[in-house]
């Protein structure tokens, strides 16, 4: 049986710009770019840091965020709680899923009202067990995204989800860096991570372009996830390292591509192109009771005449009839 196309997911994180009109106008360019499912984040600032200015929450001394704050970071990046209703909708309207990653337990709750389609962990919070369960527990399929676990780490998020009765889990290899090197994708983590923890695998990826998504699905991945803005341009967060609408189409299309290669697994050869292959012709022509030697027969295409290594039954025997050079060499022709 052919495997199902995997599920595309477009990453909307903090592109939003906290404007509402850009976020529903990239929601309807991603949908029409083959997305199947708009993601969200859902947090307030607070859920993730604390707005003191020490070594730990102050500003960032380097990277693509240098100089801001935690708190100027997520107070940008947050995306209204009112807002998730409209985005929903919007989503909904285009035929294309939508759902979040919530960052506290309140997110949960809340996310839960809207009955979303599933739950996404980020990878900095793989350790908050708490939020897994609580997430898992919801009953709808769970996502967890990998780059800052180790193997206990990730068997302990995945076992906190059964526990509450949730084996819809799917695990995602993840680089946690922004953007991440290609270099650091490590994919071959995927089929790895399928086989030692039994679940679901995808891949959670922020390098430059889309080589990685392509190269995933061949691995086994059955769920991407991009960081999309609608314009380059844009000075939000995630901005330099997500794909806008056309790069995302492209992506959709090699990884579409790249599914129909994998197909099924499969041996046969129809008969036609059977027939493509080499077998045994007559080199002479033969008269009738002439004796076959080795060197009246020769291999070569096409495969209308005996297998190529069935010559030794033909030696010494005698032809029944006249037979032509260039005719497929068939035991039953012979005595």
């Amino acid at each position: 049986m052919t495997k199902p196309n995997a599920l595309i997911v477009a990453e909307l994180s903090a592109n939003h710009g906290n404007d509402l009109g850009l976020a529903l106008e990239t929601v309807d360019a991603f949908a029409s770019a083959g997305a199947d499912a708009i993601k969200v984040q859902t947090f307030r600032p607070e859920s993730l840091c604390m707005n003191i200015d020490n070594d730990y929450f102050g500003p960032r001394k380097a990277g693509l965020w240098k100089g801001k704050t935690l708190w100027d970071i997520y107070s940008e990046g947050s995306l209204p709680y009112d807002w998730h209703w409209k985005i929903q909708e919007a989503c909904h309207k285009r035929g294309i899923e939508f759902f979040s990653s919530p960052f506290d337990l309140e997110a949960v709750d809340f996310l839960s009202s809207m009955n979303v389609s599933r739950y996404k962990i980020a990878s900095m919070e793989i350790n908050d067990l708490p939020l897994i369960r609580k997430a898992a527990s919801q009953g709808k399929p769970i996502i967890i995204s990998t780059g800052l676990g180790e193997v206990p780490d990730i068997q302990k998020a995945v076992d906190a989800c059964f526990e509450v009765g949730n084996k819809d889990v799917t695990l995602l290899k993840c680089t946690s860096s922004y953007p991440a090197p290609l270099n650091a994708a490590n994919l071959r983590t995927i089929p790895d991570m399928a086989q030692r923890f039994g679940v679901s695998v995808g891949v959670s990826d922020h390098t430059l372009g889309f080589i990685v998504p392509v190269a995933s699905v061949v691995l086994g991945a059955s769920f991407i996830e991009k960081h999309v803005v609608l314009d380059k341009k844009q000075k939000t967060l995630d901005a330099a390292f997500s794909l806008d609408p056309s790069e995302f189409a492209e992506m959709v299309r090699q990884v579409r591509d790249a599914e129909e290669t994998l197909g099924n697994v499969s041996y046969h050869v129809a008969d036609e192109d059977k027939l493509r292959r080499r077998s045994l012709f007559t080199s002479v022509s033969f008269t009738k009771g002439q004796t076959v030697t080795e060197d009246d027969l020769r291999s070569v295409r096409p495969g209308h005449g005996a297998e190529p290594d069935s010559i030794n039954q033909f030696i010494g025997k005698r032809a029944k009839t006249d037979i032509a050079a260039g005719t497929p060499a068939r035991l039953e022709d012979f005595e």
